[in-house]
Parts: structure tokens; sequence; C-alpha cells
């Protein structure tokens, strides 16, 4: 049986995990034929681990402007997607269009107009798409969609979901690239996408209408000097600056084989500096943003993500006709160190204790009780190991009881209510997603999208 040849474009921190299940334990049934990024440096350095770590032999490495040619000389089945936000779709269509299947890193993209033209690229050429939304496949959400499937507590008319990035992991996404909006879509879009698509798979549910807000109110130069904090904003970034070493908010890019190779050895060919100053002027996302979401199936979320807490983890309360389930996560924190999947840890940072997780349900009229989960550790709870199975093993079913397999029209119903609620923010008022993008009007369940 021939392999599955996958070609990877964007060979960042998130790429690691994804590529060297790919060429050792499943590499009997695949293959890497290519690498494709803005940066040589960066690709350089997963050829190096190809040979030192993996027991592989490098591949082509293509620029970002031969990815066209990449595909020709290489011929992928499946493409791999794992750049800036932004730019998700430019690659998928192009791979679409060139006869390729494509796998992507969340989220799908990050605006009506480029959900639209992958959406058409999809119907254009019958190609497919996944989206790696690891969430679905940890072992704690996974019981949470059990129970609910199973009616544990009837129908659910309600969710309440509150999750808290603390000033360690939150942070960190005001260093990168995913502080500008025309980047990222805001966090709305780059992580809530994970959050909105859990409530989707749990619901079974498709969403239909958002409104929206959100403030800087925490990161940036104003905010710290409102607050006193101004000496933490005097300097451009972490490292190389001695002056910002007693900053709580200090990384040293210097401090890791990962760092040092990846970024600090890619910045003068990418231009993307990893360790920015989270107090600077030119932030354009939010810190704090909460929303409403309406489903087509009547139920609403009432969704808050804070970016700058003390603590990290997520709090979600379904309430049904005959009873409430809780779901609580504090794992602990960690944030992007580019590690191979095997090194993973958490921080040890004040405040992070990792109390761990639970399922406990209140039935109408009944005492409750503790749902048992067996515990989970490695990266995201457990999940990047079980979804790279399923994206890479040739035994692993083609169906999943569950519905964990994410197409490009799931996707898309993740990825529409951050937009619709960045568009809530800007008009001040509600947003009906129809009206961004055509997400097959007639389907009521999510199960009925691709």
């Amino acid at each position: 049986m021939p392999k599955t040849r996958y070609a990877f474009v964007g060979t960042g921190g998130r790429a690691i995990s994804f590529i060297e299940p790919l060429v050792t334990t499943y590499r009997e049934a695949n293959e890497l034929v290519a690498l494709c990024d803005l940066s040589p440096a960066r690709m350089a350095y997963y050829n190096g681990l190809m040979t030192s770590a993996w027991g592989s032999a490098p591949v082509p490495a293509y620029p970002h402007d031969r990815f066209d040619a990449m595909l020709r000389d290489t011929r992928p089945d499946v493409v791999f997607v794992c750049t800036t936000d932004a730019t998700h779709h430019e690659y998928i269509v192009r791979a679409l269009r060139a006869g390729c299947d494509v796998i992507t890193e969340k989220p799908l993209t990050i605006d009506a107009a480029k959900c639209k033209s992958i959406l058409d690229a999809v119907k254009d050429t019958g190609r497919r798409v996944r989206v790696a939304f690891n969430y679905r496949w940890a072992p704690f959400r996974t019981k949470v969609k059990e129970l609910l499937a199973a009616g544990t507590i009837g129908r659910v008319h309600s969710v309440n979901l509150e999750y808290l990035l603390d000033t360690n992991h939150g942070a960190d996404y005001f260093r990168r690239w995913h502080a500008q909006a025309d980047v990222s879509g805001t966090l709305l879009v780059h992580k809530s996408t994970h959050h909105f698509d859990l409530v989707n798979w749990w619901l079974d549910a498709i969403p239909s209408q958002v409104f929206a807000f959100g403030d800087l109110v925490f990161y940036g130069k104003k905010n710290a000097e409102a607050r006193g904090d101004g000496a933490l904003a005097a300097y451009p970034r972490y490292t190389g600056h001695p002056e910002a070493k007693s900053d709580p908010f200090y990384l040293n890019l210097e401090e890791s084989e990962p760092f040092r190779k990846l970024y600090l050895a890619g910045e003068s060919d990418s231009g993307y500096v990893r360790d920015r100053n989270v107090f600077r002027d030119d932030i354009t996302i939010f810190d704090q943003m909460s929303l409403n979401v309406r489903y087509r199936t009547g139920q609403v979320l009432t969704y808050s993500l804070t970016c700058y807490s003390p603590r990290e983890g997520m709090r979600v309360c379904f309430n049904g006709d005959r009873g409430r389930l809780e779901y609580h996560e504090f794992i602990g924190t960690h944030m992007n160190r580019a590690v191979r999947p095997g090194d993973f840890k958490l921080d040890e940072k004040p405040g992070a204790e990792a109390e761990g997780e639970w399922i406990k349900v209140y039935p109408h009229f009944k005492n409750s009780y503790l749902v048992p989960v067996d515990a989970q550790h490695g990266p995201h709870g457990g999940a990047d190991e079980i979804l790279c199975r399923s994206f890479y093993d040739p035994t692993s079913p083609s169906t999943d009881p569950l519905g964990r397999f994410a197409g490009h029209e799931q996707g898309a119903a993740s990825i529409l209510v951050g937009i619709s609620g960045v568009e809530s923010i800007r008009r001040n008022q509600p947003v009906t997603l129809l009206d961004l993008v055509p997400l097959r009007s007639e389907a009521t369940r999510l199960s009925e999208l691709v």
C-alpha cells in the first residue's frame, strides 16, 4: 500500500506537534515530502531534528513564494497548514485547487471573505479539509460529550463558559503576531475558536446570532502607565535588554534551543520577533471579551475570555431540563515553547497550581455526583496524541461515533462566532452569521455539516 505523502507549510512552534509523530510513530504509512516557510532558518532547524532526533532523512525546503512549485515537484496527497492565521486561506485554497487534501491548524481562517474562498474551493474541487480541533479529542471533554448526548441532564437550554488565560500563557499572545488583529482576527478567532467549537460540538448545534463586547484593559502601554507600571514599557522586547530581567513578563529567547534556532535565528529572514514587550503601543486585539450566542436550535451560550488572570483554566456549566452539569479544567499553565511532545511539561509559576479536571452532575431532585475519568497527561490534556492518531494511523476508523472529525463547514461554524463577535463589537449590535457567510441555512445540527 503506498504511503500517504504530506507537505507542511509553516514551521513554527506548533508544527512540531504534528511533524514528529508523522516521521516517527507513523512513518510506515506516511511520508513527509517537503517543508515550506518564510524562514530558511526555521526549516533548517526542522531538517536538523530529522537527522539528529527522529532518525529520518531531511526533506526539500521551499521558500513561501515557491509553494506552488513545491506542490508540483513533490506531489503531496495532503498539505498541512500551520502558518499565521491570516494566510491559512491562501495555502488551503491553492492546495485544494492543485488536487490535494488539507489539514489546517485552527482557526480555519480569520474573516468572512477568506472563509467564503475556502468554502468555494472545496465545492469547486471536491477535495477535503480537516481542522485540527485538538480540544475535541481530550478524554475529559469527550466524556462531557458522551454525558450530554446520553441525555444525562435532559435537553440543554443554556451554557456558561468562562475561560481564564493567565499572565504566563495569556501574556504570550501579546508578545507575538497574535496581538495584531489583521493577522490573528483577535483572540475571539484565534483562541476562542477552540471554545466555540467545543460548545457547537457538545450541543450538536449551529450558531446563528452573536452579540459581543471587547476591550483592551490590561496589556498595552497606556494601560501599564495608567496603573503605575510604565517602567515595564521602557524596552521594545525582552531578549537582549538586561533592564528587563526583573520584569515578571520577561522572556529570554536565549533560554532554549528551539527559541534560539526557530526564532532568534529566524528573525533576519522572516522579520518575526517572538518576544515583543506586552506593554507596547501597537497592540490591536482585546484582552477581555464577552458575548452571547443564540443557536439555530434555540440554546444560548454566555461566554467570557480574560487574558490577564492570575490563574489559568476553564469552567463550563450546562443547564438542562433534567439538571445541571459542570466541567472544571484547571490543569496548570504553559506557553508554546516549541518543544517536542515528549518534552512537554507545565510551567512552574506562582498561582499556577494544577487543581485538575472534574465533571459533576446535579440531577433534579437527586444527589449530585462526580463522573470518574482517568487523569491525562501530555500536551492539551492528552488530546494531541489522539488527534495525530486519527490523522496518520491508517487503521483508525474513517468515521467517529462521537463526531470528533471537523471539516471545513464545522470549522467555519466555529470561526464565524468569533468573526461575528468582532463585527458586533465594531457595530455595537447583534450580528447574524448568515449575513456574513451562507453556511448551509437548511441545516439545524452541527453533525449535518461536514
